[in-house]
């Protein structure tokens, strides 16, 4: 009797080797019962026949301005009435080397699906259509479409389009819930690999909640499906044909699948696509804090038991939360009932939660648990904020009689009182208060942090400081507390602040 080890490990040999070449011919052993049910499907053809058809190639065309550079192809000069002159125009038409400065016309594929085949509604990355004067859309059965952009959204690389429903028979798939898959589950990606058409790969799903440093919301599925240049845009189904993730992305040297990629997970990009639709921008939620990761020597230094949550670095002025609900120095560990476990986690719940939404937020302050309520702006006119607040620095006047300035050495840092002389100096703005930072010595442990001079230290321990003995004191105090690190937050010169932990040792 042949046992189930060897059973198990027969039927996984005859799924990989199918997967493995795609087509052909895989000789089974003749003591193997022809059934792999338990270990995948035998089959996929089912499911990718009913799915091909909503799937489809995107290509772009976009002129680019000819350069005069050693790069560009000059346009030859010939004798007036050569024989040749025609097939020269044809050759040298848009490539940008004619002096009437022509542009050469560049072409990009991609991938995309249809989701609503009522309104001729197509989703597809941004980077595949970005920049494009002409967007196409080639269908499995090989008619082409002209499409029109409803609207992008950068932050996620999501992109919608829009042909004409009447001039085609459009299939359409559905959005499923990316956040009930799990690692291993079955996944088959559609696409137009290297521009060769649709194109089916089977895998699971590697990994999840991936950040790979492409933008904000990063939260990718990872899996070994085999995606390639040309996939971008392009689904990944479940095995019940629910589209759970936008393909956009690859680790590769080559620039070939290593069994690496990465979707974004249809749980983000639904919202995204409906607001896209809806308002051909999108419309996302704002809390107004600015935040950073809480270390283990910032949770110590906090009295929390451990490292979780958003530090809240900054208020934004006239942001949503600038009213004092919440402060410079909390920790928010929940938002409107969802964890925070980590930094990244805040702004994409945020991001998903509707504008003018009530939400309450659960944050720890001075070590004591609370719960305020906030309720949320609109990110977009939040960035415009920010980036206003950053751009206006008042550095004050330098034309007054100042008093001797003051100073004191403590942690590698000689810090000195902020007055119109040391605004001057290191260019601090007006509403910037605190102790300026005025030297760092090397080595030090303020150096180990990163701590330049300029920087101002508005409070230790969450206590303001006014003036170098206020340091002085803070310091002291908390090495009578037997604490090991002094939690710090400073201002940069234009007002923007951050924590850090200092060792005291």
């Amino acid at each position: 009797m042949i046992s189930d080890t060897l059973l198990r490990a027969a039927r996984r040999m005859v799924f990989a080797g199918a997967t493995a070449f795609a087509v052909g011919i895989v000789a089974v052993p003749s003591f193997v019962t022809p059934t792999v049910a338990s270990d995948g499907p035998p089959s996929v053809a089912d499911l990718a026949e009913r799915l091909l058809g909503a799937v489809v190639n995107i290509s772009t065309s976009q002129t680019v301005k000819g350069t005069e550079g050693p790069g560009a192809v000059p346009m030859p000069q010939l004798p007036e009435g050569s024989p040749f002159q025609d097939f020269f125009d044809d050759f040298f038409k848009n490539r940008g080397g004619d002096k009437g400065g022509g542009g050469q016309k560049v072409q990009s594929l991609g991938s995309g699906f249809v989701i609503d085949a009522e309104q001729g509604i197509v989703v597809t990355n941004n980077h595949v259509i970005a920049d494009a004067d002409d967007i196409e859309v080639n269908f499995s059965d090989g008619i082409t479409l002209k499409a029109t952009l409803v609207g992008t959204d950068t932050k996620t690389d999501v992109a919608v389009l829009k042909v004409d429903p009447k001039g085609h028979k459009l299939t359409a798939v559905k959005f499923g819930d990316s956040t009930k898959m799990r690692v291993g589950d079955w996944v088959m990606a559609i696409g137009n690999p290297f521009g060769l058409g649709g194109t089916v790969t089977v895998g699971i799903v590697s990994a999840r909640n991936r950040d790979i440093n492409s933008g904000p919301y990063d939260d990718f599925i990872q899996t070994d499906a085999a995606i390639n240049r040309g996939n971008s845009g392009g689904p990944l189904f479940n095995a019940a044909g629910e589209v759970i993730g936008i393909n956009t992305a690859i680790i590769s040297p080559s620039g070939g699948s290593i069994g690496i990629g990465f979707s974004i997970p249809s749980q983000l990009a639904a919202g995204v696509v409906d607001q896209l639709r809806q308002y051909g921008e999108t419309r996302r939620g704002w809390l107004g804090v600015r935040i950073q990761p809480v270390t283990d020597d910032i949770a110590e230094s906090l009295g929390m038991a451990t490292a979780k949550g958003a530090l809240v670095a900054g208020v934004i002025k006239g942001g949503p939360v600038d009213n004092g609900t919440v402060q410079a120095g909390d920790v928010i560990i929940k938002f409107d009932g969802k964890d925070i476990h980590e930094m990244r986690d805040l702004p994409r719940v945020v991001a998903e939660s509707p504008v003018g939404k009530a939400v309450d937020v659960v944050i720890v302050r001075k070590g004591v648990e609370q719960t305020v309520k906030v309720t949320l702006g609109r990110l977009e006119d939040g960035e415009k904020l920010a980036s206003g607040e950053n751009g206006s620095t008042d550095q004050g006047s330098g034309d007054k009689a100042t008093p001797p300035v003051s100073t004191a050495s403590v942690l590698g840092m000689t810090v000195g009182e902020l007055n119109d002389q040391t605004r001057q100096k290191f260019g601090i703005a007006a509403d910037v208060s605190g102790v300026v930072v005025t030297d760092v010595a090397k080595d030090s442990p303020a150096a180990e942090r990163g701590i330049q001079p300029g920087e101002v230290i508005t409070e230790i321990a969450q206590e303001s400081v006014g003036t170098p003995k206020d340091v002085m004191d803070r310091i002291g105090a908390l090495k009578e507390q037997g604490r090991k690190n002094a939690l710090l937050m400073l201002a940069s010169k234009t007002g923007e602040l951050r924590f850090v932990t200092i060792r005291m040792d």
